[in-house]
């Protein structure tokens, strides 16, 4: 049983992941440490998932017309490749004395090592590109073991989008298919896993209680997204995402 304060923070998360993905990307990333608040370990992971799946949906579903395609399929053969690294290393690497995921500290420090890259390029007008083949590589693999292992890609993937240049609305259209596509991609993976360590299930009665029960706080944040998203200039917008990407990777590592 949850307590209240359990409740408290699991709401509050699911509002974020839903602001998240129709109002700012980066956001998402705060319900991490406070879903691992309310369920440890890996079960937050396999609880996190579904609840992102329901408001990827509406996201799509509003933003859809705005997708760069071509960004998109750049990205995918190297997702794909650090997402297998990822399943393997939640068969190999569990928790630590805590109860803390010790993967939660690595995915922060290549937040920040992005986020480095893309200051270092745009204060000195750099001509390194994210999106160069090392860069797709990079990012691509990045991106999918952090969206394997905790659901911790969007910061990874805002700072790749922004550092495009893209309009906020592509940007928002464009990781709105991305998330879709690759939570939906992970269900099977995360079952294969809970059957392969069971002791270690991703997914339990309590964790899918709780998404059904928190659906409301998933749809009041995406309609609150929707509602914020066309008030926001675009140098805000772009700043609020990098800062927010920041401050979540700091969370990861020192949580």
């Amino acid at each position: 049983m949850l307590t209240p304060a359990q409740w408290l923070l699991g709401s509050l998360a699911a509002l974020l992941i839903g602001f998240s993905k129709t109002g700012l990307p980066s956001a998402g990333i705060l319900a991490v440490p406070l879903m691992a608040l309310v369920f440890q370990g890996r079960v937050a992971v396999g609880t996190t998932v579904l609840l992102l799946i329901v408001a990827d949906l509406f996201a799509v579903g509003w933003y859809r017309r705005y997708t760069r395609w071509d960004k998109l399929w750049q990205l995918m053969p190297w997702v794909m490749l650090g997402m297998l690294a990822g399943v393997i290393t939640l068969l190999m690497v569990g928790e630590d004395a805590r109860g803390r995921d010790q993967l939660n500290t690595w995915i922060g420090g290549l937040v920040l090592a992005m986020l480095g890259i893309y200051l270092v390029r745009f204060r000195l007008r750099a001509q390194m590109r994210l999106a160069s083949l090392p860069g797709l590589i990079a990012t691509g693999s990045a991106a999918g073991f952090a969206t394997a292992v905790s659901n911790a890609a969007g910061p990874i993937m805002s700072i790749y989008m922004t550092s495009l240049g893209l309009p906020k609305y592509e940007l928002m259209g464009t990781t709105a298919w991305y998330f879709l596509l690759f939570n939906l991609t992970k269900l099977p993976l995360y079952l294969l896993v809970t059957a392969l360590a069971p002791q270690r299930p991703l997914f339990t009665a309590d964790g899918l209680l709780f998404d059904l029960i928190a659906l409301p706080a998933v749809l009041a944040g995406v309609w609150l997204g929707r509602w914020a998203l066309p008030r926001l200039p675009q140098r805000l917008f772009d700043a609020l995402v990098l800062g927010l990407s920041a401050v979540a990777a700091l969370v990861l590592i020192l949580g």
